[in-house]
């Protein structure tokens, strides 16, 4: 099922921790709607500005996985309304600067960046519909800070 032009429902849910575990992370249909306004609001106005393919590490997560995963009960993942991903080619800190400062979202984080190496770590994002915090976080070895860096 097509969520946007570039990208579908299978890709969101798709995890390679799941299939080694046979953990089924088939979305229920609301949260195939919370998928589809990620995709529409964020994930895809990413790949259209940057013109480049954006690689989804981890989207939906069902219970189970997002467990499995050493995740929080409350992580977004489960509701499908969030995504780690890179943009192949774009440094991890200015994809996140970009969206910080040109798209609604709920949270924003740049996870275990580096500033040494601009291919480290990924972004994590997520979109609420109406009511996003528009929360920008770091996280590094060092520990969690608000905001993003400006290198």
């Amino acid at each position: 099922m097509n969520l946007t032009p570039n990208f579908t429902l299978a890709e969101l849910r798709r995890s390679d921790l799941a299939l080694r575990h046979g953990i089924d992370n088939e979305p229920p249909p609301d949260v195939v709607g919370n998928l589809r306004n990620l995709a529409v609001h964020v994930l895809q106005p990413i790949r259209d500005h940057f013109h480049a393919p954006v690689i989804v590490s981890s989207g939906y997560r069902c219970l189970e996985l997002n467990t499995l995963c050493g995740s929080k009960l409350t992580s977004q993942h489960t509701k499908g309304q969030a995504a780690d991903f890179e943009v192949l080619g774009i440094p991890n800190v200015s994809v996140a600067r970009w969206i910080r400062d040109c798209l609604d979202f709920d949270q924003i984080c740049l996870e275990f960046w580096d500033p040494d190496d601009t291919s480290a770590g990924w972004v994590h994002v997520s979109y609420v519909s109406g009511k996003n915090r528009k929360q920008p976080l770091t996280i590094t070895t060092a520990g969690i800070r608000l905001g993003l860096p400006e290198v």
